[in-house]
């Protein structure tokens, strides 16, 4: 009973999938010639393919001994080997797409476009070989080498995809003619973007800034760690990454503080009038020689100078020199350094000045049981020593 039923289900499958072929293929094929024309030509693919990679073998064997007699430098050997490997895989594909019975015409189109796109691919590289030598020998910014080469590649690309279309057939005037169209329309869509691109590119030719240096960019202030053509990157103090758009760059005040060379750190401070102002350097000026990280030569030397009489304090400023490399920990060295010198002015009893606020009250009713025995004493005791006042102020 049960080897009935599975036999039953098995017949019910065969014709359900018999019907569905007979529709979609016909009922008049012969499945058993089909299948031996198609191992057939899968056999007769493999020995293709196999014939010629044995033929990619010894000519890439030959050409080896080649470039090894005559010393060829790998910039030239490297496009030789791929346009070699290129050809014979084009030469592999038309042989098995013509035993598959693929149109002439067909055939005759991917050659071209193939062939084509190896000129374009080897001009690419030719050319981006030159320029490449050109920028390092005048020694510009890697960044101007990434974008040029960018931009010489799509260029290329473009031109070689247009070349590629246009042996199928395709009416490139019109292709071209539409893209302009959208590319406008883009244009307008994306006013921002192109400025920021337009922008971008005007920051890696004036190089204002490079990476790993030290900018300060309107009220941001970090270390570049980008310039790609839309943004500028930068990473704080706090290791917080900020992304600046290329057009606030450019129409910004750009304060470099790493490209020239050792910077300069003001710290003001103030001491009362009645101190020392020289007493005061001789005690912080060995606390900023003897800092590890602050830079000393004959030529930069720290000092203390006083910069102005203030109202209620003699300003004075610390003055001291650090390395490119340890301006990401200025804020650091300026804080240990007026630490130390605060502890050594307290001990040495220099008396630092803080503001200090007067108030007069006038009409505090409230408070005028507590301030009128302190007006008494303040207000001659009688009229006679008003007059005596009076009489002293007129001589």
């Amino acid at each position: 009973m049960q080897s009935s039923f599975f036999s039953d289900l098995l017949e019910a499958l065969r014709r359900s999938l018999a019907d569905t072929f007979g529709v979609l293929v016909g009922d008049d094929i012969d499945w058993v010639e089909l299948l031996a024309t198609g191992l057939s030509k899968a056999a007769v693919s493999v020995i293709l393919i196999t014939l010629f990679l044995i033929v990619y073998l010894v000519f890439r064997a030959a050409l080896e001994v080649v470039l090894k007699r005559f010393k060829i430098s790998p910039d030239v050997s490297s496009p030789l080997v791929i346009g070699l490997r290129y050809v014979m895989f084009l030469a592999t594909a038309i042989a098995v797409l013509a035993l598959l019975g693929i149109g002439q015409e067909i055939l005759v189109g991917v050659g071209r476009a193939a062939m084509v796109a190896l000129l374009f691919f080897v001009a690419w590289m030719a050319i981006t070989k030159v320029m490449i030598g050109l920028l390092r020998r005048y020694g510009l910014d890697p960044s101007i080498e990434q974008l040029l080469r960018n931009v010489v590649s799509l260029l290329i690309m473009a031109f070689g995809v247009v070349t590629v279309l246009a042996q199928f057939g395709f009416d490139i005037l019109s292709m071209i003619a539409g893209l302009g169209i959208v590319g406008l329309a883009v244009g307008f869509a994306a006013q921002s973007t192109l400025a920021n691109f337009i922008a971008g590119i005007t920051i890696l030719l004036e190089r204002p800034f490079g990476i790993g240096d030290w900018v300060r960019i309107n009220d941001q202030e970090g270390q570049v760690t980008e310039i790609a053509l839309r943004t500028t990157r930068l990473r704080t103090r706090d290791n917080v990454y900020t992304l600046i758009p290329n057009d606030s760059v450019a129409s910004a005040d750009i304060v470099n503080l790493s490209a020239g060379g050792p910077l300069r750190v003001r710290i003001p401070i103030g001491i009362a009038y009645k101190e020392s102002a020289k007493a005061a350097r001789e005690l912080i000026l060995p606390i900023v020689r003897e800092h590890e990280y602050v830079l000393i030569t004959p030529e930069l030397q720290p000092g203390v100078p006083m910069t102005e009489w203030a109202d209620s304090s003699i300003n004075m400023v610390i003055l001291y020199w650090i390395r490119p490399e340890h301006i990401d920990i200025q804020p650091r060295i300026s804080f240990q350094i007026l630490e130390a010198a605060k502890i050594a002015l307290d001990e040495a009893g220099i008396e630092i000045p803080f503001p200090h606020l007067q108030l007069f009250i006038d009409d505090a009713k409230g408070l005028k049981p507590i301030v009128e025995p302190f007006q008494a004493l303040a207000r001659p005791a009688n009229d006679t020593d008003r007059k005596e006042d009076q009489n002293q102020d007129n001589h």
